[in-house]
């Protein structure tokens, strides 16, 4: 009876042990999402996320969800009236990579002039398609998962291996 009652709590402890959380409990990610969706988000500013923030960007990072109202760089001379969701999260995962490297791209935070993809080959084309919101996504969740000790990761680009740049 003390063999079975052992093996059955060590197989409890292995599984609840065993399984990766998929979610994060991130209230100031989660704030920031809701705003965004509710088209209640009115700071002109990228939040000051740090690179403890981005698992949990990450979550969102598919999502397709048209939003109105979201951070714009005041330098830019292009009026985005709407952008995706999951488009906006990756560029503020983008801002976070940017600022801890002190990219010379950075405005502000800003770590371009748009949430807006571009073609690598050729940057005055931009893309609004299916095709590179699922790239770039897929790009940013394996730069992030992939060797989760390298100390360096901040310094490579998510896009660099996609035909996408950020515009």
């Amino acid at each position: 009876m003390k063999t079975k009652l052992f093996f059955t709590i060590l197989t409890i402890l292995l599984v609840s042990f065993g399984c990766k959380k998929m979610d994060y409990d991130n209230p100031e990610v989660e704030n920031y999402i809701s705003l965004l969706k509710n088209g209640k988000y009115n700071s002109y500013e990228l939040p000051e996320f740090n690179r403890s923030d981005i698992s949990a960007l990450l979550i969102y990072r598919n999502d397709t969800t048209i939003i109105y109202k979201f951070p714009v760089n005041p330098i830019s001379s292009y009026a985005m009236m709407k952008c995706k969701l999951g488009i906006v999260v990756l560029w503020t995962v983008e801002s976070i990579r940017a600022v801890e490297i002190d990219s010379e791209n950075l405005i502000g935070r800003f770590p371009s002039q748009d949430p807006l993809l571009a073609l690598r080959d050729n940057p005055s084309v931009w893309v609004f398609d299916e095709e590179s919101h699922l790239s770039a996504a897929k790009a940013y969740y394996n730069w992030w998962k992939s060797n989760p000790i390298f100390t360096n990761k901040m310094k490579i680009d998510p896009l660099n291996d996609t035909k996408y740049i950020w515009h």
